[in-house]
């Protein structure tokens, strides 16, 4: 009898302490609590131990009734609060020094149970006697528990009795029992075996009264908790192992009635148990019902949302498959669903429309953006459980399905994907695996899950959209550049017919016409050569030399009014660049100071040398600029003070000069002329330059 009490007990405790562990989380309450319990579970299997095999040693029964009596006075202690945040209980305006002197008590206890082990029994056969000052020791350890069980419950508001009231009944019944076992034993100075075997019963009935308290006390939760994965690993191998000893008692069975043919039935079904065992656990049906049904009666909320976000982020953002079929199936994981579809906004059409599906056949089909169906979940962010529409679609208000809906088979879920209040898209999904119960946690986890996934496929289409403007972008940047060549050439023959009426007779006009001409065409011809190569042609650089490029550019210009001066100071300055780039960008920057400037003023090119640098000036004598404008404007696209100009042409000779690694410089007045400084560094190789185009 006391064997089989205290067995219960022992589970009884375990099963409390799993609970505490597994189901709740919290505060230091709850692993005082759960240490209590625990050490109880030992201490009653250990008297279970010893009166099964009827060995009469008292000693770890003792130290454990100590330990156990001690860790409940501490969970008492703590809930009565003489240590939270500092404050000292009303009621116990001394309490630390009754706390010091109720801990000296439990270690001078424990010292002499450890000293004086030989004097009590814990077994309900024994018939030996307990000294009357032990036996009044043991009434003292409950009397202090009752106490404290008072004083808690007294001390604690009246409104908030309802969550703590059980657990008084509980720990205050097992202090009380103690006080009349311990009672009855001084007084007849030796226990009773009757209410020593009923003490395992009352254990047990006492469990379930802290199990409703620790529920109503959230405050009371441990902080530690079973990861689930390694709950559904040794779930998973607990049960294959209980399968495979089923098995193995069915094949010995087999074997021993079955004659001559025993041993070939044997063999040939634990081969086919083991065959069908492997099939279970490599079936996502039954890992999912598994994974559920842990989640429904081991847990408190169905997902362990740090490895659901963990993975949900996994598998957005592996790189192995398209993003579409990737946002599918980081929901579907979600709820176990096999298959899905994913509807995205188009805004040519102002419709939803099919971009990617996992698992399901083609739908050929759009959503109108404003109608009921889209409506519904763009006002109301709801998750769709086309079940529960089917049973009750008043829940759903006015909403109206799409008739190809119903076609998807097995469709189940419908997921928005709503972005800052806007309906981006949704998902469809189908039946789960496993049965899965849809509340208020797989609506929410679902709803969020969708958001994050929004954002995903928001971001991959503003992607798509700045890859296609970029690349608009440097078509136009490029046409841009070419219109203005094509201008300036335009500028230059226009410029050439003009004075063709007052030169047509000289031999030198004629022929300078004729280089100019042309120079204007193979220059087009290079601008068609980089259209037909979609402004990808490659800049060639090679050593050039700068006396004979400014001698070229200066000869276009001779027949502008004023004419450009050369000015060499320095000869035989040699720098890398691209022949036919560098003279538009100094040609540009010379028929700008030829333009800004009156026909009685004056244009000079001056090429000198200032420490490995070839400085090529650019100075006229024109209307200048002011400061605020060189700063604001002078280098941005598209800002000009021309009328025909476009802004390009000098912000284009900055970006060439720094690309071959020199540098452009400005200085102006306004009425008084402007100097461009380009400084070019010069090379160090000694090759013979080439010749400029």
């Amino acid at each position: 009898m006391t064997t089989l009490s205290y067995a219960a007990a022992a589970l009884a405790f375990f099963f409390l302490f799993m609970l505490l562990i597994t189901s709740w989380r919290g505060r230091l309450y709850g692993l005082l609590l759960a240490i209590a319990c625990i050490i109880s579970s030992i201490w009653a299997a250990a008297i279970a131990g010893l009166s099964y095999w009827d060995y009469s040693d008292p000693l770890l029964p003792q130290i454990l009734e100590i330990l156990r009596n001690a860790a409940l006075t501490t969970f008492l202690i703590t809930l009565l609060g003489p240590f939270q945040s500092g404050k000292t209980n009303k009621t116990f305006p001394r309490i630390r020094p009754v706390v010091t002197a109720i801990a000296l008590f439990y270690l001078v206890c424990l010292v002499q149970t450890i000293t004086f082990s030989h004097t009590t029994t814990t077994s309900a056969d024994s018939d030996q006697l307990g000294s009357s000052f032990e036996f009044l020791t043991w009434v003292t350890m409950a009397i202090i528990g009752m106490i404290l069980v008072e004083q808690y419950y007294r001390n604690t508001p009246h409104e908030q009795r309802w969550g703590i009231k059980f657990i008084c009944l509980g720990i205050g019944g097992l202090f009380v029992y103690d006080f009349y076992l311990y009672s009855d034993a001084l007084l007849f100075r030796k226990i009773s075996p009757d209410i020593w075997a009923a003490r395992g019963w009352v254990n047990t009935l006492i469990v379930p009264l802290i199990a409703l308290s620790a529920a109503r006390n959230p405050k009371w939760t441990v902080g530690i908790a079973v990861s689930r994965r390694i709950l559904f690993y040794s779930t998973a191998l607990f049960g294959a192992a209980i399968y495979l000893l089923l098995m193995a008692a069915a094949g010995y069975y087999l074997r021993f009635s079955g004659g001559t043919w025993g041993a070939v039935f044997q063999l040939t079904f634990l081969f086919g148990a083991i065959v069908l065992l492997i099939t279970v656990l490599f079936s996502g049906t039954t890992r999912s019902w598994l994974k559920v049904f842990i989640s429904k009666h081991f847990f408190s909320y169905n997902y362990d949302y740090r490895e659901e976000w963990l993975r949900f982020t996994r598998t957005l953002s592996e790189e192995e498959t398209e993003l579409k079929i990737r946002v599918i199936k980081s929901l579907a994981q979600l709820v176990e669903s096999p298959a899905g579809a994913v509807w995205f906004k188009s805004e040519q059409n102002h419709a939803y429309q099919l971009i990617a599906r996992w698992n399901i056949p083609y739908i050929d089909t759009s959503v109108e953006i404003n109608s009921h169906f889209c409506r519904f979940m763009q006002e109301s962010s709801w998750v769709i459980d086309l079940y529960q529409h089917d049973s009750g679609p008043q829940q759903y208000a006015a909403m109206i399905l799409p008739d190809w809906l119903p076609t998807i088979p097995k469709a189940r879920w419908v997921v928005p994907l709503i972005l800052h209040g806007e309906l981006l898209g949704f998902v469809v999904l189908t039946e789960p695996r496993s049965t899965v119960k849809f509340d208020w946690e797989v609506r929410d986890l679902l709803k969020v899950a969708g958001s994050q996934a929004a954002s995903y496929l928001a971001q991959y289409e503003a992607t798509q959209a700045l890859s296609t403007a970029r690349q608009f972008e440097s078509f136009n940047r490029m046409s841009t550049f070419i219109v203005h060549d094509i201008k300036n050439l335009i500028a230059q023959l226009s410029l050439l017919l003009t004075n063709a009426v007052k030169h047509k007779d000289n031999p030198e006009f004629q022929q300078d016409m004729l280089d100019t001409v042309a120079l204007s065409i193979n220059k087009m011809k290079r601008l068609l050569e980089k259209l037909s190569d979609g402004g990808m042609h490659e800049e060639k650089n090679s050593l050039l030399s700068l006396d004979e490029l400014l001698q070229q550019i200066i000869e276009s210009k001779s027949f502008c009014e004023p004419r450009p001066v050369l000015n060499i100071i320095d000869p035989n300055l040699n720098i890398q660049a691209d022949p036919s780039r560098l003279e538009r960008v100094l040609g540009h920057l010379v028929q700008n100071a030829i333009e800004a400037t009156p026909k009685d003023g004056y244009v000079e090119v001056q090429l000198g040398r200032q420490s490995g640098w070839a400085v090529i000036k650019i100075k006229d004598s024109g209307h200048g600029m002011n400061e605020q404008f060189i700063r604001d404007k002078l280098f941005t696209p598209f800002e000009s003070t021309k009328t025909a100009g476009m802004g390009i042409g000098v912000f284009e000779s900055r970006e060439y000069v720094e690309q071959i690694g020199g540098k452009l410089h400005v200085s102006s007045e306004v009425s008084k002329g402007t100097v461009f400084s380009v400084m070019l560094p010069i090379a160090k190789s000694m090759q013979s330059p080439a010749t400029p185009l």
